[in-house]
């Protein structure tokens, strides 16, 4: 029978017989496991580099095996796809399985402290035979890891985010302004005019999407911000902002009211103009075949936000 298009050169079976004779370190240790000749494990890894034009092993006699540079980075690839395919197997014949394998969740900064604790704590809890693995990174190189499968979800804000791809809200965050607490706004009542700060110098959160969204604000209120420090992480702007440096935008809105050194911070809601609240979603690739631990995880964030418990309103 021909190959399908779009199918590997590969068996299943292969990359089987390859991850037992890297785990196992000797072809008979692991045909012996296996319930196979070792000329037949032989066989089949040589067959899979044929098919990947590249040497996995080193086979030293009496030495057992060891993994080439190449053999490394397929190993754990190997792995991934071998537990996929159990999954859908499992799944296809609708058996029940525990949760297990690894989870690879993306998260922007601002958002990691708040959200991330929560989660990863009740996931492995209910699942202890699974792991989370995280990645703190801007929007750009979240998304560039999703895009190469380096991840498997990312909890973003919904801001240039590609309309195609899946995603579960979370959260809805307003902009809010932050103050130093000598600033003349900060004890005014209510609501704040975005307006009345055209003329104040602004500490700006350098990182996409954070800083086009803070310039699509201020636009809507009619002016450029006065940009006179630049930040890449959110306390570092709060920082500056509790030293009086200037005033900033923030969608997260900080857990204390002062900063590390102790300098008092005042959070404001903007009145005018009326800005758009942002989504915080958990997304994932359209074309992604999540594993049960990532839909799991999925379904625990939507819960625990629901809930409540993400230290983030679930409505602006």
């Amino acid at each position: 029978m021909a190959k399908a298009e779009g199918a590997p050169a590969f068996t299943m079976n292969q990359l089987a017989a390859f991850v037992a004779v890297a785990e196992a370190g000797t072809i008979s240790g692991a045909a012996e496991r296996l319930h196979v000749s070792p000329s037949a494990l032989s066989a089949s890894v040589t067959e899979l580099e044929r098919a990947l034009q590249s040497q996995l092993l080193r086979r030293r006699k009496a030495k057992g095996v060891s993994l080439t540079p190449t053999g490394e980075a397929v190993l754990s690839r190997a792995k991934y796809l071998l537990h996929q395919a159990g999954e859908l197997e499992a799944d296809a014949r609708g058996e029940e399985r525990g949760v297990t394998g690894l989870v690879r969740v993306g998260c922007y900064p601002s958002l990691a402290p708040t959200v991330l604790p929560v989660l990863v704590s009740e996931f492995t809890t209910s699942h202890p035979d699974a792991r989370v693995e995280v990645n703190e990174n801007t929007q750009d190189e979240l998304t560039r890891r999703l895009e190469s499968g380096e991840l498997d979800l990312a909890i973003m804000y919904d801001l240039d985010l590609d309309p195609t791809w899946q995603s579960a809200r979370l959260a809805e965050l307003p902009p809010r302004a932050v103050l130093p607490a000598s600033h003349r706004l900060a004890e005014s009542n209510g609501p704040i005019d975005l307006g009345h700060l055209r003329n104040d110098p602004m500490v700006l959160l350098d990182t996409a999407p954070s800083a086009n969204h803070a310039y699509f604000c201020c636009a809507r209120a009619g002016f450029t911000p006065h940009v006179v420090y630049r930040a890449r992480t959110y306390e570092t702007a709060r920082s500056f902002v509790g030293r009086g440096f200037g005033w900033t935008l923030l969608l997260q809105r900080p857990s204390a009211s002062v900063t590390y050194e102790g300098h008092p911070v005042v959070v404001k809601d903007i009145g005018v103009p009326s800005l758009p609240a942002v989504a915080v979603e958990v997304v994932w690739p359209p074309d992604s075949l999540l594993s049960r631990a990532a839909r799991n995880f999925i379904t625990l964030a939507v819960r625990v936000a629901e809930e409540g418990r993400l230290g983030i309103p679930r409505k602006s």
